[in-house]
């Protein structure tokens, strides 16, 4: 029996072997491959987009929201001119002092200079008014886990994304705006976590810090019972530097946390680590104490009685004892809890510093 082949085999073929009607060159067929491989990503980004979560959140009001209070107590030397019931760490004994050839008085007080979001959804910014703003890439959502049952012990856990902003607030309103203690900046958001890989991965970032396998081990985090209660009562102990007190370890640097008692808790851990890795990078430096005095300085290992966080959203702690407490001090203190389901799930946190200045 004669075999028949389609017509269009036969044409085909017989362009092969004259040299006509051969295939597209390679470089050809490469670019139509890349448009159908752009468009499939663009449909999978849209699909994504529009099953995401939702973002909340307000930009913080500067007379409702803030804690005024946490401004003091204001110092000169040793001496408070307004207390407060606030702790406060030491501040230079001397009332006088000299930058250079410039003289002036010791000033201490706290400062409002950053914000930080802390969210399980990626690219969700609680303190730019719950907006969502992503370029296109997939990241994963982060979670926060019920408990489970694994290897014989009871755990819950969670993942976190956090944002750090410059939030110079006294400049930005323009108070005592001629003061050269006050940080003068615009305001910018300075890191995301959701472009940093170590943020993610425990074992990427113990490769990039490396002290993570000495410190995040169960004989050092025996010592964090003490930093616990010294950050609750009063102050952190700056020489635990791996602690981040009653709320877990500041190790690894990232936004796994392995203990999550209450969202307060493993919300505030991630804004701690955050602040603790800011500094680990030199993107954060000193303002307290005598070194303080006449500028910023090098602090590659945070001091955590530098430092106090105030909640700002969903709900904004303002008032009270510890409406701005240390990093790692417990946050069952608080009267009521500042986070909530659904739409209060999406954290923001007003860092205050402390700054010892020599001024006129």
């Amino acid at each position: 029996m004669k075999r028949i082949r389609p017509v269009f085999w036969k044409r085909f073929g017989r362009g092969l072997r004259s040299g006509k009607g051969a295939p597209r060159p390679r470089r050809t067929r490469r670019f139509w491959a890349m448009i159908a491989a752009s468009l499939a990503l663009g449909s999978a980004q849209v699909a994504q987009a529009q099953g995401s979560p939702t973002c909340h959140g307000h930009f913080p009001n500067p007379i409702t929201d803030i804690c005024w209070d946490c401004f003091f107590p204001l110092s000169i030397g040793g001496f408070d001119l307004w207390p407060s019931d606030k702790p406060d760490p030491s501040n230079p004994s001397l009332p006088v002092c000299l930058c250079g050839i410039r003289p002036g008085l010791s000033f201490g007080f706290w400062e409002p200079v950053r914000l930080i979001d802390v969210t399980t959804k990626p690219f969700c910014f609680p303190n730019l008014g719950g907006l969502t703003i992503n370029p296109g890439m997939y990241v994963g959502n982060g979670h926060v886990s019920a408990p489970s049952q694994k290897g014989g012990n009871t755990q819950m856990s969670a993942q976190y994304q956090a944002h750090y902003y410059v939030y110079p607030l006294f400049y930005l309103l323009e108070l005592l705006g001629d003061f050269i203690c006050f940080e003068s900046a615009s305001f910018d958001l300075a890191y995301m976590t959701e472009i940093d890989p170590t943020w993610n991965d425990d074992t990427l970032a113990a490769l990039v810090y490396p002290e993570t396998v000495v410190f995040d081990f169960p004989l050092a985090q025996v010592a964090c019972a003490a930093d616990c209660v010294a950050a609750t009562a009063a102050l952190p102990l700056d020489q635990l530097f791996w602690c981040a007190g009653c709320n877990g370890s500041m190790y690894p640097m990232t936004g796994n946390i392995g203990n999550s008692d209450t969202m307060d808790q493993s919300m505030r851990l991630a804004a701690e680590r955050m602040v603790f890795k800011m500094h680990r990078t030199a993107l954060a430096w000193g303002t307290m104490g005598d070194q303080g005095l006449c500028g910023k300085y090098i602090m590659p290992i945070m001091r955590k009685q530098q430092y106090r966080l105030q909640m700002v959203n969903p709900v904004a702690a303002t008032t009270g004892r510890y409406a701005c407490q240390p990093p790692g001090g417990s946050t069952a203190v608080q009267l009521t809890s500042h986070t909530y389901p659904v739409v209060g799930e999406d954290v923001g946190y007003l860092l205050w510093r402390k700054r010892n200045c020599c001024a006129f």
